[in-house]
């Protein structure tokens, strides 16, 4: 199935590697005008030439989506270039893993209050065209962890705000869903490096997958077009666990 996106405008708040350069492209190779932010300028270059090689309508600019002023500066420049906007999706992640004071306020402000910020921003653009927005979990907000509980916790608490926000946009038409991705494996991410690094802990998670496999960006990225997309008109409030069966075990 493909899907058209044509004359919809998107922007992908931490887009630059992984799941949200997959969910970046996938938009823009469906005829979306994409807006990128992410902190590397590099990762940033690369997926501006590789969108600019396909002619793809795809922006991309440097923002710390952990600061305040930062993130609405981008998003303010990215409504005024796109002249609107029909999908927001916050994929941000500090990943914090210690449970100390840098791993949890480093998750509060860019997993958490980055997803808050960008929604409060963008809402009166999305009431405006019925859009929807798109806010990036974990199956880890499902179940304790001992070796991420920042991490864990914020996005458990993503996912609760994800049907708050859900609750109180339905009336202005604006739909509200979240993914949670399982363990998801790309060049220089976290299980890429684990598997190179710790690759007993990589097979753990590699066995407790029924699939027998790591997911992959991509098909994370199918299922941000489908709730994006007229096809999931009638969902929202709901986070969407994509991960091969993995909470399964």
């Amino acid at each position: 199935m493909t899907f058209d996106f044509q004359g919809r405008r998107v922007i992908v708040a931490g887009g630059s590697k992984g799941i949200g350069r997959a969910i970046a492209l996938g938009f823009a190779r469906a005829g979306a005008q994409v807006s990128v932010c992410a902190r590397g300028q590099s990762s940033l270059d690369a997926l501006a030439s590789e969108a600019a090689g396909e002619g793809l309508s795809l922006r991309v600019a440097t923002c710390d989506i952990g600061d305040k002023a930062s993130l609405e500066a981008y998003l303010h420049s990215a409504l005024d270039t796109l002249g609107g906007l029909d999908v927001l999706v916050n994929c941000a992640s500090a990943f914090g893993r210690d449970d100390n004071e840098e791993g949890w306020l480093s998750s509060v402000e860019v997993d958490l209050m980055g997803t808050v910020r960008a929604g409060h921003v963008c809402l009166p653009a999305l009431r405006e065209t019925g859009g929807s927005i798109i806010n990036i979990a974990s199956i880890s907000a499902f179940h304790a962890s001992t070796r991420t509980a920042p991490y864990a916790a914020i996005k458990a608490a993503v996912a609760h705000y994800t049907g708050s926000l859900a609750a109180s946009m339905a009336p202005h038409k604006v739909r509200v869903n979240g993914i949670a991705p399982g363990s998801i494996e790309f060049p220089g991410g976290v299980w890429d490096k684990a598997r190179e690094h710790n690759p007993a802990l990589y097979e753990s998670i590699r066995g407790s997958i029924p699939f027998g496999r790591l997911g992959t960006p991509e098909e994370v990225a199918d299922v941000a077009l489908f709730l994006a997309s007229d096809l999931a008109r009638w969902i929202t409030g709901q986070t969407l666990v994509v991960d091969g069966g993995q909470v399964l075990s």
